[in-house]
């Protein structure tokens, strides 16, 4: 049972993955149900996608530093957090406060484009809608942060 988790478990960058992976490939159509923020303006920029949920810890302890990317690359970038939950349930959480635009997809179409079994997971896109980066934003030795967004801004910008 084990070897068979194991293997539906893919590996990108040398880590692993809870989804299929999309590095350095189109990434899917982004397709949400409701905006619960304005819809961004997509035109040349990045987009950093973050799967999550209301009752995920992790998720929870990422909205912070989602907020200080989307006001520290504001220029260049997009952040997005998509939750399978209800608009409600998303509505009921006050704290921490997202910043960046929300949107839900109850019918989970995009979750299932990009095969995601685990959260948080984010995808991180460049302009042209390519993945740059992929993953859980916390993972020990492969963290999402500053330095990793802001060179893939720069060197795919």
């Amino acid at each position: 049972m084990l070897m068979i988790f194991s293997c539906m478990t893919v590996c990108a960058q040398g880590k692993q993955l809870w989804a299929k992976s999309y590095l350095n490939k189109q990434a899917p159509e982004l397709i949400v149900e409701k905006w619960l923020s304005e819809k961004p303006d997509f035109k040349g920029k990045f987009v950093l996608i973050d799967f999550w949920a209301t009752w995920c810890g992790p998720c929870i302890k990422a909205i912070p530093e989602l907020n200080r990317y989307h006001y520290e690359f504001k220029d260049d970038l997009i952040v997005i957090g998509i939750s399978d939950e209800s608009k409600t349930i998303v509505n009921k959480m006050k704290s921490p406060v997202m910043e960046y635009y929300s949107a839900i997809d109850t019918k989970e179409r995009l979750k299932t484009s990009y095969e995601v079994r685990g959260i948080p997971h984010c995808v991180l896109i460049d302009p042209n809608g390519i993945v740059r980066w992929e993953g859980y934003p916390g993972l020990q030795g492969f963290e999402l942060d500053s330095f990793v967004i802001g060179d893939i801004i720069e060197k795919y910008k």
